[in-house]
């Protein structure tokens, strides 16, 4: 309970605070390239859960039909603008709209597409997906630069699902075992210094 309601209170001053920036974004987006503001998917959630994540678009309109579901390196799909919010994680921002719905918390595992999920194995599954999701978590913060490791991949989305997939798991399933508000306000504390650094 206590967890949810500081969701509740930090996403919607973050969302009230943050809405020049968020209005800014938006605008630049339409500028940049053109379409649609928001980028909508599928994700899995709590329990096993789906629901639609909320992100600011990054790449081109019909990405999704000129590549694979990772992004890798310096993707062409990507947008001018999109390079710049993705490098200080500003995309990921109307996850806050999300934080408020109740489909996602500030920290947790951060949520897969149907087809990743797929390969979870048991009782990692259980473990990950017994909590919300989270815009930030332990393992995200050591997988800044994914897409630049899948880069050097002579097959990237096997990489994905062979090596970080697993290692990124593990490290969700320890921090849904013994999270708390202490350390998740840690973890918040770190993602706030790790942005800020780039």
């Amino acid at each position: 309970m206590a967890k949810r309601l500081f969701d509740l209170i930090v996403s919607l001053v973050a969302l009230l605070l943050l809405s020049p920036l968020l209005l800014l974004v938006a605008l630049a987006i339409r500028v940049d390239s053109g379409g649609p503001v928001f980028f909508r998917q599928e994700r899995i959630g709590r329990h096993g859960r789906p629901f639609r994540i909320h992100k600011f678009r990054t790449m081109v309109a019909d990405a999704p039909e000129r590549g694979p579901a990772v992004t890798v390196g310096r993707d062409e799909r990507i947008t001018r603008l999109g390079h710049l919010l993705r490098h200080y994680r500003l995309d990921e921002l109307p996850q806050l709209i999300d934080v408020l719905k109740g489909d996602m918390s500030l920290v947790g595992p951060r949520p897969e597409v149907p087809r990743y999920v797929a390969h979870y194995p048991e009782p990692l599954r259980a473990q990950v997906l017994a909590v919300r999701p989270g815009i930030t978590d332990p393992a995200s913060l050591e997988h800044l630069d994914e897409a630049a490791l899948l880069a050097a991949a002579d097959d990237p989305e096997r990489e994905y699902v062979e090596v970080i997939l697993p290692n990124k798991l593990k490290r969700q399933a320890a921090y849904a075992a013994r999270a708390t508000l202490a350390s998740d306000l840690a973890v918040l504390l770190r993602t706030v210094r790790l942005l800020i650094s780039r």
